[in-house]
């Protein structure tokens, strides 16, 4: 448990101005261990994960065929699960800006993907705000699991709770903003995008896609999702209402023009 520190009265006081008198039941959900599950499902062996990731991952359905780009793979369960839909056919570009995180998504890759699998992977670096700089209609899907506060780690480690500030996740909403943007440039007309963070605040969830939908009004629409709670954009699925789930947030959106 986190101590009482004026760190851990701040956060909470910033966290129940969303939640109200949930917040007590929410920050308890969260500071239990997580239960990670086996997904195997065309895997040489299970990888451990959150069940809402599987749930997320799913949700832009990949089909066989399809050019997917994961824009922030690492550390690589979703990815599996794109890879795995795939079934060899069409290609997956698995792009980690951290060397650090590709070096550990190229592990996961080949531990559980077969070679046919990997055979249409491309695993890439580049900066995921910048991507439609350089390649614009080129995806049928995109997978942009951004960044975030995550807010569950920050309640379990002393030292990130003594770090956190409100200007965290305003910073964190600017580049997951401008992450969001440049997806839309580089699916193509027709194609989706599932946005997705493991934060709880609605500043880098609904409200990047309502600013994406300011700025971009008439290019893109929500293809709306029946999981967790609905939110103007979007839902989430969070743990102190299912099970211990989450937390995780999803929008699916289907660019028009």
């Amino acid at each position: 448990m986190v101590k009482n520190t004026s760190a851990a009265s701040a956060f909470d006081e910033y966290y129940r101005s969303f939640y109200q008198d949930r917040w007590d039941s929410l920050k308890k959900a969260l500071l239990k261990e997580r239960k990670p599950i086996a997904y195997a499902e065309g895997l040489l062996q299970p990888y451990y994960l959150d069940e809402a990731s599987i749930v997320a991952a799913r949700a832009l359905g990949v089909s066989e065929g399809d050019r997917v780009l994961d824009l922030c793979a690492a550390p690589g369960g979703k990815t599996l699960i794109l890879a795995t839909a795939l079934k060899g056919s069409g290609s997956l570009t698995a792009n980690d800006r951290s060397s650090a995180r590709r070096a550990r998504l190229r592990d996961v890759i080949q531990d559980h993907l077969s070679e046919k699998d990997r055979a249409n992977m491309t695993i890439t670096s580049h900066d995921a705000t910048k991507w439609s700089l350089y390649e614009q209609d080129a995806y049928d899907k995109i997978l942009l699991d951004a960044p975030c506060s995550s807010e569950r780690h920050v309640l379990a480690d002393e030292k990130a709770l003594r770090e956190w500030s409100p200007a965290r996740p305003k910073r964190l909403a600017v580049n997951q903003f401008a992450m969001l943007a440049s997806a839309l440039e580089t699916v193509v007309a027709g194609g989706t995008i599932l946005y997705s963070t493991c934060s709880i605040n609605p500043q880098e969830n609904e409200e990047v896609v309502a600013k994406l939908e300011k700025r971009r009004a008439g290019r893109f629409e929500e293809i709306l999702l029946d999981v967790g709670e609905k939110r103007s954009f979007g839902s989430i699925i969070l743990p102190d209402a299912s099970g211990g789930k989450g937390p995780l947030y999803m929008c699916l959106i289907r660019r028009l023009r």
